[in-house]
């Protein structure tokens, strides 16, 4: 029986756009496609999401990627915050699953830097009983042991979680866990599979 319903945060709870956020900031096409590869694109930000670099030492390392680009990736990661918004369903989503008796618990890869940059748009948060965010464990998803992390900070058992995330790698890894797992297209479908799955 399901009690725990897991969220991802990015393109599940909050959209995730930075090749609009330069656009505002007036970069080109050119300039956009750059800066996206040296700085979001790159394995460099997965590492991001690990919390084992300095701010400082991300950036110098986005910049190596694309040295000719060295003022506009330090102005996209300045203004990464401004690449993320929370979708408009979830306050309404969030309230309905408390209304249901469920607790909502948060595994997301997130930044320390971003995290910082967009705390404050994160209005579900207070509805969460918990949340591992991976750059506070230095582990990020799918490493089995973020799941798992979850279940021990938490007393809960994995049999009475279902974890919803856009990305079917770490959907699988939780299912090895022991969750159960939706993969995210979209609210209204995802909130039918929950709802299917709840019974």
């Amino acid at each position: 029986m399901i009690k725990n319903v897991v969220f991802d945060v990015g393109k599940v709870l909050v959209a995730f756009e930075p090749i609009e956020m330069m656009k505002k900031l007036g970069f080109d096409k050119r300039t956009r496609e750059v800066v996206f590869n040296a700085v979001f694109g790159s394995e460099l930000w997965n590492i991001n999401d690990k919390g084992t670099l300095t701010t400082e030492e991300l950036t110098q390392g986005f910049i190596a990627n694309a040295s000719e680009y060295e003022k506009e990736i330090k102005l996209a990661f300045e203004h990464v915050g401004d690449s993320i918004e929370m979708f408009p369903f979830v306050m309404e989503w969030m309230e309905d699953l408390k209304v249901k008796g469920l607790h909502l618990y948060i595994i997301s890869n997130y930044g320390e830097y971003t995290f910082e940059q967009t705390k404050q748009k994160l209005e579900f948060l207070p509805y969460m009983e918990g949340a591992i965010f991976s750059y506070q464990h230095k582990m990020i998803k799918p490493d089995l042991k973020i799941y798992e992390k979850l279940l021990a900070d938490y007393g809960l058992k994995a049999e009475e979680c279902v974890f919803i995330d856009d990305r079917l790698e770490n959907i699988e890894a939780a299912k090895k866990v022991g969750y159960a797992g939706i993969q995210f297209f979209g609210y209204e479908d995802a909130k039918v599979k929950l709802e299917a799955m709840l019974g």
